[in-house]
Parts: C-alpha cells; structure tokens; sequence
C-alpha cells in the first residue's frame, strides 16, 4: 500500500497522451523549433541543450564541438530568431 497498492501502472507514453490539453504556448514552440531546425539545424540544437537538456554554455561547446564564444553567438541569433 505503501507504493501504490496495486494502482494501475502505466507507461509514460501512456500518461503524457492521458494529460490535459497540452498548452499552446508549448505547441507553438515546438511549431517554432521545428521550423528554426528547417532553416538552420545547428541553432535549434543549442536552444534544445541549453534550455530543454540543462546544459552550460561551456558543456554545449563541448557537445557540439565549438568555441563558446560561437555558442553564444548562436544562442542569441536563435532566441531573436525564435521571438
């Protein structure tokens, strides 16, 4: 009982299809990400590990195989771009 007690397991494919309407702000976003990746895929790569995988500036230089100072010039052009 302790643990769930024999409540119904589900898997997390299940559980995000079984969530309420997801919010338009993310639908948009994910509109917008897609369409940053059609024009330039590098970008929507940096936005991708720096906010949604947590990564530093530093860590997705290393990922990437870039300078930091590209990193961020990326990132910005990326976040004007997706505004």
């Amino acid at each position: 009982g302790k643990r769930g007690g024999g409540g119904a397991k589900l898997a997390l494919d299940e559980v995000i299809c079984f969530a309420p309407q997801k919010s338009a702000e993310v639908l948009a976003l994910d509109d917008a990400l897609t369409a940053l990746a059609k024009f330039d895929e590098r970008k929507a790569r940096i936005i991708e590990l720096r906010f949604f995988a947590g990564l530093s500036v530093e860590e997705t230089a290393r990922a990437l195989d870039l300078s930091v100072a590209t990193i961020g010039r990326e990132q910005r052009l990326a976040e004007a771009w997706l505004r």
